[in-house]
């Protein structure tokens, strides 16, 4: 049965009116993501029924096999946004440079960035995908977008979020008032808002972490997972290891009934730590969504929103959560765990 006739359109425009300066270029902005979205789902779901499996030949700006999907992905979203006048650049993690407007479309203030296919290795045995966005405002001079435009820190984030496509398709978002989660309706084709302002428990039952790497964890990492894997933990409730290896679908159940995702550094060589996910593409959208929900991000050592980023496919380790459960790690990663 549907339970809301809210759809994302309308809630977008709601959203706008509370704001006397705005022009409506954001709320078209995020419009328009929405339909790509869409476009996305409709080829995640008859995958396995159409040639768009497995591997392009390619490898992406991090030596990854590129998927199919992953490149659809990536070719949806850019051709969905170019030529709606609200951004002056894209920056995906697919492509190694930032990507600017073509010449023939109006600029505007605006930059996107995205992770168009997140967990896309899983794509095959029909586990939830997802896309990752992150929306900044231009802060250089001229109508083209720059480097610089793409590498701010994450509190200066306008919007970010995500698109899980699963058994249902639900897109989760914030501007900076709260986060709210809209789940696809396939009868009318429409986002309605199924999961209002959506608060992450302040502790949980559950982590998250690829325990194939712990003989590579720092040592504050591994007497945490053992802590949480200790019956005593948890006032005697103990702790339930959930994890798909797909960051948005952890993420987002731990989102909506708490617990923490951790995915640390490896040290393979000790003096050469190797974090995994990117800065702009997963971390900072996440984080901002998180902070908003009443969790918290960390590398392990400084809160995400903080960090100057340095480069567009710069990694970093991250702890992630309800905020009592990051609390905990960061005790634990600075020695004072009890």
């Amino acid at each position: 049965m549907r339970t809301s006739s809210l759809t994302i359109g309308r809630h977008l425009v709601e959203q706008e009116r509370k704001v006397p300066e705005a022009t409506g270029d954001f709320t078209a902005l995020l419009w328009d993501l929405t339909i790509a979205f869409k476009i996305i789902n409709h080829e995640v779901n008859k995958a396995g029924l159409v040639d768009i499996l497995g591997w392009t030949g390619d490898r992406n700006v991090h030596g990854e096999k590129v998927r199919k999907l992953d490149q659809f992905a990536h070719e949806t979203i850019f051709k969905a946004m170019d030529h709606g006048g609200h951004l002056c650049a894209m920056a995906s993690e697919e492509e190694p440079r930032v990507m600017l407007i073509p010449g023939k479309f109006k600029k505007g203030r605006y930059v996107l960035l995205f992770d168009p296919l997140d967990g896309s290795s899983n794509i095959d045995v029909n586990v939830s995908v997802g896309t990752i966005f992150s929306i900044l405002r231009k802060r250089t001079p001229g109508p083209d977008g720059t480097l610089e435009d793409c590498l701010q820190p994450g509190c200066e984030q306008v919007a970010a979020g995500y698109c899980v496509y699963g058994s249902s398709t639900i897109m989760v978002y914030t501007s900076g008032h709260g986060v709210h989660g809209f789940t696809l309706d396939p009868n009318i084709g429409e986002f309605l808002l199924s999961h209002p302002d959506i608060r992450i428990p302040r502790r949980g039952g559950t982590y998250s972490i690829n325990e194939g790497y712990s003989g590579t964890w720092d040592e504050p990492t591994r007497r945490y997972i053992e802590n949480l894997k200790s019956p005593q933990a948890r006032g005697g409730k103990g702790y339930s290891m959930r994890y798909v290896g797909s960051l948005v679908a952890d993420f987002h159940r731990n989102l909506l009934v708490g617990g923490v995702f951790l995915y640390p550094a490896t040290y393979k060589d000790p003096n050469k730590p190797k974090p995994k996910l990117r800065l702009l593409y997963e971390a900072n959208p996440l984080a901002f969504v998180i902070e908003q929900a009443g969790g918290k991000a960390s590398t392990g050592r400084r809160r995400i929103l903080d960090i100057e980023p340095q480069s567009l496919h710069q990694r970093v380790p991250l702890v992630i959560g309800s905020p009592e459960e990051v609390d905990l790690y960061l005790n634990y990663a600075s020695g004072k765990e009890s």
